[in-house]
């Protein structure tokens, strides 16, 4: 995740806040007390609200950013893609305010990332300012089992909460065993190029690329001591660090890297190692680092080669009338995959 700040633009107000009959801990440990239903819950984030929509689709107030667009709706639960814009608390484009907030009635405001002392002063801030009970719950991705416990337990879903977190406990249990035969047998070094043109990357030890790193490929963007998050980068640096694979989530560098005299002399794009990563309805690394990058443990010790594609159409289904809450179309599915598997 990159850096998150809040945009609290509202003067001080405070919500009529429900009798609370329970009381929960977050992933700081912080305290906080609910009510005895959340019948809404407000996503500080697109991370927050896509671990919620893949509990409980029917308590989410809305998208934060913006709602999913068509082509990704045909992957989505009707209803809950056609859920509005609510503005987000968190991130580089913080559209909510605290009138925003309070507008869309919810029981609980859900962040999910970091759990650095920032954000969870953060929450507290939040809490405080809208008198609504905050939470925040940890967006790594070992955590991943652990967090859909957690919020079964705060949105009372347990039953569905406990499928979540024993399929995501077999995705990364396998992503680790993966990982141990890469390092047996070499580790893929990778570089991870975001936006259209490419010169965008998250830089090693970020949560933009965790996938890569812990799926067992080398993240070849090293930053100076202790840089994290995105960088910018030149052509030129690519060229030096010579990955044996480029990655993009963005169609438009795709084509263009293919045609530009430049990333073609890449050892990666003249191999054909050019991999467009899977988007829709989210991104399999990113876009956001959320529980969405479930599936992208699961394709790349394919991609690596550790494992057959056969099977992954079946499986990628399976992942997405779990988490989605839709049996994907198959003919939309194949096409998602190919460009994955270099056959786009």
């Amino acid at each position: 995740m990159t850096h998150r700040r809040a945009l609290l633009a509202a003067p001080f107000l405070l919500a009529a806040r429900p009798v609370a009959a329970r009381e929960v801990a977050d992933a700081t440990g912080r305290r906080v007390q609910l009510p005895a239903r959340v019948a809404r819950v407000f996503p500080a984030g697109p991370p927050a609200a896509i671990l919620v929509y893949t509990l409980a689709p029917d308590l989410l107030a809305g998208w934060p950013g913006r709602p999913p667009r068509p082509h990704e709706a045909a992957f989505m639960d009707p209803a809950a893609a056609a859920l509005p814009e609510v503005g987000r608390l968190t991130g580089r484009d913080n559209t909510a305010n605290l009138e925003a907030v309070l507008a869309a009635r919810p029981d609980l405001v859900l962040d999910y990332g970091s759990v650095a002392p920032v954000f969870a002063q953060l929450a507290e801030r939040v809490q405080a300012q809208t008198g609504l009970p905050t939470l925040l719950l940890d967006g790594s991705l070992a955590k991943i089992p652990e967090t859909y416990e957690m919020l079964g337990v705060m949105l009372d879903r347990r039953p569905e909460a406990a499928q979540r977190a024993a399929a995501a406990s077999r995705i990364i249990a396998e992503a680790r065993d993966a990982s141990a035969l890469l390092a047996q047998r070499g580790r893929p070094r990778v570089f991870y190029a975001r936006g259209p043109r490419g010169t965008e990357t998250a830089l090693r030890g970020s949560i933009n690329a965790e996938v890569i790193e812990f799926a067992g490929a080398e993240n070849v963007a090293v930053g100076p001591p202790g840089a994290r998050g995105l960088a910018q980068v030149s052509v030129e640096q690519v060229l030096a660090w010579d990955p044996d694979y480029v990655m993009s989530l963005d169609p438009a560098f795709i084509a263009m890297a293919r045609q530009d005299p430049l990333w073609r002399s890449l050892r990666a794009v003249r191999q054909g190692r050019l991999v467009q990563v899977p988007n829709t309805p989210f991104g399999w690394v990113d876009f956001p680092p959320g529980v969405n990058r479930l599936l992208g443990l699961a394709w790349l010790p394919i991609l690596f080669g550790l494992a057959p594609p056969a099977g992954l159409e079946d499986r990628v289904a399976a992942f997405h009338q779990l988490f989605y809450h839709r049996d994907p179309d198959r003919a939309l599915l194949r096409g998602l995959l190919a460009p994955a598997m270099g056959r786009g």
